[in-house]
């Protein structure tokens, strides 16, 4: 009997190499993913022999497997032909190809998006099919019915779909990638799609906090709202944001880089407005750490999709987005001749050259000022902006 049971592979994750008995294991890579080895002689010489990954290839076919390959090494054969021989599905190959990618995307929501949206729309059609047995009709059979209809969806299942067809053809197993160009002539045109979100002209944006303060929303959400805008970053680094990312006595927010944009810490400068928000939730403080929990589900953030429910809300979701706020911002430096350079390092993005290299001393402290000037102009002048009244 094996010493593997369906329990302890779902269980394990250590590092390394698990063995089943006899030459079957199972590797547990440093991202978490699970895959099925032999190691196996053949002809006087150690080899390794993937079996398919877990739990696409059960415990049950990896051990079938394995035995086969046994027998036919004991005749003379050699298993690594065979395996060679066998044409992978698109299925296996675009789950080979998910594993080669996800160590490099920061969000576990765009590894989820990745597989969510083949298993609907491509799997049904492609999924069993042996990948040099694709051709463009096939996926053009996926792409058409959706190409105007849901445009950015079909985008990103061809986008899925060429990276599929591509490490295939990296593999040998197809000579062309026919979700490549070939495609192109036989996709109708797309309907133009807006570029620009939704902005509040910053001489609105202080009304607009006052509007949000006043709503029936959360005491999280409405203060995230408005730690959002104070600091000018992106709603999902304050979602996340957590008590250990703040420190009151130096007046800054270290944002880590697994949650930036650009792959880098970014430390923001905190105006007294914005520690004024901080002290506000601070009630709110639980065993999560984070800054902002949600009230409905304790322990969690709150949902990417909360700040937009509070702009549903109070009536400004038809003219403003949360990440609108930013663009508010970047055209308040413009209109009042802030230096671009500073402003682009408030919002955290990320100039090469001679800028690159003036960033890197002493811009946080004229951040700073930058910073506390955007707070007085939210808060201190209320005669300035344009009211946005609240729906009755």
């Amino acid at each position: 009997m094996g010493r593997l049971t369906a329990a302890k592979l779902k269980a394990l994750s250590k590092r390394g190499l698990h063995g089943d008995g006899g030459t079957l294991y199972l590797r547990v890579a440093p991202g978490g993913s699970k895959s099925w080895v032999q190691r196996l002689t053949v002809d006087g010489k150690r080899r390794d022999i993937g079996l398919g990954g877990f739990p696409l290839t059960t415990l049950a076919e990896a051990r079938d497997i394995a035995f086969e390959n046994r027998r036919l090494a004991r005749r003379g054969g050699d298993p690594l032909a065979a395996k060679r021989r066998r044409m992978p599905t698109f299925r296996e190959a675009a789950e080979r190809t998910f594993e080669a990618s996800r160590a490099r995307w920061r969000s576990s929501k765009t590894a989820s998006n990745w597989t969510g949206q083949l298993q609907k729309h491509v799997f049904p059609i492609l999924g069993d099919v042996p990948v040099d047995r694709i051709g463009r009709e096939d996926v053009l059979r996926v792409l058409t019915p959706l190409w105007t209809s849901r445009p950015e969806i079909a985008r990103k299942l061809r986008s899925r779909i060429r990276a599929t067809l591509a490490w295939a053809q990296a593999h040998g197993c197809v000579e062309h990638n026919v979700a490549g160009e070939a495609t192109d002539g036989a996709l109708p045109a797309q309907p133009a799609v807006a570029e620009h979100l939704r902005a509040l002209p910053h001489g609105e944006v202080g009304a607009a906090l006052e509007v949000v303060d006043g709503s029936r929303a959360s005491v999280a959400a409405r203060a995230c709202f408005r730690f959002v805008v104070l600091t000018a970053c992106r709603s999902g680094e304050a979602r996340l944001a957590t008590w250990a990312e703040i420190s009151t006595d130096a007046r800054e927010w270290r944002i880590p880089a697994d949650r930036m944009k650009s792959g880098r810490e970014h430390r923001v400068p905190l105006s007294d407005a914005a520690l004024a928000v901080v002290e506000s939730v601070r009630p709110l403080r639980d065993r999560s750490g984070l800054l902002f929990p949600s009230p409905q589900r304790a322990g969690r953030p709150l949902s990417d999709m909360t700040l937009t429910k509070v702009l549903r809300d109070t009536g400004l979701a038809d003219r403003a987005t949360v990440h609108g706020s930013r663009s508010s911002f970047r055209d308040w430096c413009a209109d009042t001749g802030k230096p671009r350079e500073i402003a682009e390092a408030a919002l955290a993005h990320v100039v090469g050259g001679v800028e690159g290299a003036y960033f890197r001393s002493d811009l946080f402290e004229l951040r700073r000022r930058l910073m506390d000037q955007w707070a007085a102009y939210l808060t201190g002048a209320s005669a300035k902006v344009v009211r946005i009244s609240q729906p009755g």
